[in-house]
């Protein structure tokens, strides 16, 4: 019907007939949930792929649908998979957690999201707070300690069955929302010479970051994932960006909980190189295409993290028609673009004036070529960064889908793992 890729739909009908499905199709499998406003669908992804390599079949919602709907979706499809990996909306955790029972949530961190959605952090905790308040099954919870919301939204009360929770520190990269006391309504204070750096306190009520047990060490090359009693693993991921490495902190964290031996799980990161659709490329007229997806002010960072790095062709694509999570262009101002200053890009997309201001106020080389297609066949042929918001990147992704080839296949079975100490 050209109504999208179906990963939503037979769930919609089938909680209607049946408002129980989900709860019955969770009954007996052992299931993780990832949940966060940035990184759930990468991190979800690494431990999807370090659990089906490790412990068995997975059912995974892979396609991103991360509410009730898609969940069903995803347990459906392999009704036998002993495993459920599965990323849920930060804004329905408490339902779907009581459906699904989960042994293990990953809470990693909270920002602003999309305004059309009235995604406020603030409404974001009080729910996390209520979903931990409500667990009455055996659960851990695998929690940012560098993030203050994350942290607060566990100390919250507790209900009849606490969960154990395992302090997780890779570093808070957006520090823009949240540095503030939210008992105390102060200035949270910081450290940045602490070991792991962050270290944040409130002076009046003296609560703190809590000790991590596993840790993210970046100044080795690769990264190394610290945990207990000594243990030590380096990563070799095939994403770019430090945001990925810490995203892999989390799914190793979370692997290692489920039962995956920490060297084996890392080892099966390397072979997930796309997100559906992100960081993997598509040959487009000799273009090899990497899309990236930035949906608010601390995704966009990240992704002025990754294209900084590289010198290739980099094209920003943004699109803004008054639909879902579409109208709000303002997130482009916050981020730190002026890093990329002299840089000559290519702006298109429907909003594509609205992005050539904003580049060309950071001080960047800017051509407005309002066809996605055309501006990626402006560039030479060879690899091309294309930077996205939500709605273009969805209707660049299915474009390339059908006009363009992958250049490999999703994942790859790898062939060793790293040392481990």
């Amino acid at each position: 019907m050209g109504r999208g890729r179906g990963t939503v739909v037979g769930g919609a009908v089938a909680a209607r007939v049946d408002p129980g499905v989900l709860r019955q199709l969770a009954a007996g499998r052992t299931a993780a949930f990832i949940s966060a406003t940035n990184g759930k669908s990468t991190t979800a992804m690494l431990l999807a792929a370090a659990v089906r390599t490790t412990l068995g079949p997975v059912a995974h919602n892979d396609g991103g649908s991360n509410m009730e709907a898609g969940l069903i979706v995803a347990l459906d499809a392999d009704r036998t998979a002993p495993y459920a990996i599965l990323e849920v909306d930060e804004l329905y955790l408490r339902p779907l957690s009581q459906a699904v029972k989960p042994q293990v949530i990953a809470l990693m961190n909270v920002a602003r999201d999309y305004l059309e959605r009235g995604v406020r952090y603030k409404r974001l905790i009080r729910h996390w707070r209520e979903t931990v308040a409500a667990i009455d099954w055996p659960c851990t919870i695998v929690a940012n300690a560098d993030d203050p919301l994350v942290v607060w939204s566990l100390r919250g009360p507790r209900g009849p069955r606490p969960p154990e929770v395992v302090w997780v520190s890779g570093g808070h990269r957006w520090a823009g929302d949240g540095m503030v006391c939210r008992d105390c309504m102060l200035a949270l204070r910081v450290d940045p010479a602490s070991s792991p750096p962050g270290e944040w306190w409130c002076d009046n009520c003296r609560q703190r970051r809590p000790e991590s047990t596993w840790t993210l060490d970046q100044a080795t090359v690769p990264a190394t994932v610290r945990g207990p009693d000594g243990l030590a693993v380096q990563l070799d991921l095939g994403m770019p960006g430090d945001v990925n490495e810490v995203n892999a902190l989390f799914a190793l964290t979370t692997a290692v909980q489920l039962g995956v031996p920490a060297a084996t799980g890392a080892a099966a990161f390397k072979g997930v190189i796309d997100v559906d659709g992100r960081y993997g490329r598509r040959i487009l007229d000799g273009r090899a295409v990497r899309l990236l997806l930035s949906k608010n002010p601390a995704s966009w960072q990240e992704t002025v993290d990754v294209v900084a790095a590289s010198d290739e062709p980099l094209i920003f694509d943004i699109t803004a028609r008054g639909d879902f999570n579409a109208r709000d262009t303002s997130f482009v101002w916050e981020a730190p673009i002026e890093r990329l200053a002299g840089r000559p890009v290519i702006a298109t997309g429907v909003r594509a004036n609205d992005i050539a201001l904003r580049l060309e106020v950071a001080g960047l080389d800017v051509r407005a070529i309002p066809d996605p297609f055309d501006a990626i066949r402006a560039v030479p042929p060879g690899p091309v960064t294309v930077a996205t918001n939500y709605p273009a990147f969805l209707e660049l992704r299915d474009a390339l889908a059908r006009e363009a080839e992958p250049t490999s296949a999703r994942t790859t079975t790898p062939t060793s793992a790293p040392t481990e100490s």
